[in-house]
């Protein structure tokens, strides 16, 4: 890992030492550039406990700096043709798999995820950069003769400086989401990072550097809401992309699209798994606790309320047997702070308090040697009532809820009654059954047989609903539209020879 050594002691990328802390830098015009912020936050790691470095809070005069880089960067970068820009992704996907180690420790340290889910996660981001570098072959232009000697031409052309607002729960394959496909298409970029993970996007931005991408065309700005606010608000910012909660992907959405800018917001979800009794039972529990606890339930594709129609206890039971396999500290990664604990365990106590059933307890869990690290075990709780808070809004931890009803249609009204619409899955053993889930279902992805239906490239990633606003998906084909505008040409040279209405 690119360490800074400084009296004996190694920092992570992109930092520095100041009054005997380490302290995250921006990254403007090719070079790390400490904030003139007054406030910082703390980046801890999840898995100790510990604070690692901080983070600047910068203010707004900070994102116009950024801005007016970008614009000047990105004349010559989107001059460049589309080919020679997807060339510095080629050369960015070796560096990635070079440094696929550290970029996985560095996930590790900050966000607190086992060993094999931060590989998974460059894994993916990995493919994310192999699906930009051919998009030259994808995004080509149209032409055609409509008429006698009239020609109508289609092009893409990049929309400017972008902006994109990354969450904390995958620190690189999120702005692996956007970063590439929005700068091979041509635009430059304003990134801004969740304060609590801002080290792997220093990161990337090295790695980046190193592959040729010109000083200008990424830069990060560190910080928070102010940070957020001034690039909705910026007139040099043409689209801007969120992920996080929904309450904050809507006000975002708002105010960016109150400003004229292009912008594609995606929010929180509620993940319905339907269970039917006919079922795989092994392939059926082991999916459902693996997408309940994979990333300590923390991702917006986790199962977060299983419907049981009819008769399934033989289903759950081998639930609750997998989920005491899923250990804190050994294959359960931590959640992100004490705060996001406290939440989670307060959830899980309401439940019970209104009637239901714990069948798997993970409150108070403590990993030995990393007392201090913030775990919630799996937790699986039966009969609970539609109603329940716990099963209306995101809990954002490893939490399942089980509610029962006698009929699929009493489960899919469940499921489209939800005010979210990322992923819905059905377990059933029946071609039937499972298609007329599909069809019924309201979300933007749908799983059969699958925990975690996450489209794979170059299928795009995108809910419905409250899970989502603005037009398009964040990546595969459909982040093509997002990042671009079309110019129509039409051309006329030969003298006008039977004359019909297309000519």
């Amino acid at each position: 890992m690119t360490q800074t050594t400084v009296n004996s002691k190694q920092f992570n990328p992109g930092t520095m030492l100041v009054d005997g802390a380490s302290e995250v830098l921006n990254f403007v015009n090719g070079k790390f550039v400490q904030s003139r912020a007054k406030q910082f936050f703390p980046v801890m790691n999840p898995g100790i406990g510990k604070q690692i470095a901080k983070v600047p809070l910068s203010p707004g005069i900070e994102v116009d700096d950024a801005i007016k880089i970008a614009r000047s960067a990105f004349s010559s970068w989107s001059a460049l043709p589309i080919k020679e820009r997807a060339q510095v992704f080629y050369r960015y996907k070796v560096l990635m798999e070079k440094h696929f180690k550290e970029l996985a420790d560095l996930i590790q340290e900050e966000n607190g995820k086992t060993a094999v889910e931060a590989n998974a996660e460059i894994d993916r981001a990995i493919e994310i950069v192999e699906f930009a570098a051919s998009i030259p072959q994808l995004a080509a232009g149209e032409i055609m003769q409509v008429s006698r000697g009239v020609e109508c031409r289609v092009e893409r052309f990049p929309l400017g400086v972008v902006a994109s607002i990354t969450p904390f729960n995958f620190p690189n394959m999120v702005p692996n989401w956007t970063i590439p496909n929005a700068l091979v298409l041509g635009n430059a970029m304003i990134l801004k990072p969740s304060q609590f993970t801002p080290l792997s996007a220093n990161r990337i931005a090295e790695l980046l550097k190193e592959a040729g991408l010109p000083d200008g065309v990424l830069n990060i700005v560190n910080g928070a809401q102010e940070t957020v606010e001034a690039l909705c608000d910026h007139t040099g910012i043409e689209a801007l992309t969120f992920v996080g909660s929904t309450r904050v992907a809507k006000a975002v959405y708002i105010r960016a699209t109150s400003h004229l800018k292009r912008a594609l917001c995606l929010g929180g979800a509620k993940n319905h798994l339907i269970l039917l009794p006919d079922a795989n039972e092994t392939m059926a529990a082991s999916n459902i606790i693996a997408s309940m606890t994979g990333c300590a339930g923390q991702r917006c594709m986790a199962a977060s309320a299983m419907v049981a129609v009819g008769n399934v206890d033989h289903i759950i039971r081998l639930m609750c047997e997998e989920a005491k396999k899923v250990i804190p500290g050994k294959n359960l990664g931590a959640v992100i702070s004490a705060e996001a604990k406290k939440r989670i365990e307060g959830y899980i106590t309401e439940a019970e308090q209104q009637g239901a059933k714990i069948l798997v307890d993970g409150r108070n869990a403590v990993v030995e040697g990393k007392q201090n690290g913030f775990y919630v075990g799996p937790t699986v709780i039966d009969n609970v009532q539609p109603e329940m808070r716990i099963a209306q809004e995101e809990v954002f931890g490893p939490v399942l809820s089980i509610v029962r009803v006698k009929t699929l249609d009493e489960a899919i009204a469940i499921e489209n009654a939800n005010p979210y619409g990322n992923a819905a899955s059905v377990f059933t053993q029946s071609g039937g059954l499972a298609h007329y889930v599909m069809e019924r279902a309201s979300a933007g992805m749908i799983g059969v047989n699958i925990g975690v239906p996450v489209p794979r490239d170059p299928f795009s990633f995108g809910g419905w609903n409250e899970s989502k606003f603005g037009a398009c998906d964040i990546t595969g084909k459909s982040s093509i539209e997002f990042f671009t505008k079309l110019k129509k040409t039409t051309t006329k040279w030969n003298p006008e020879s039977k004359v019909n209405w297309m000519s």
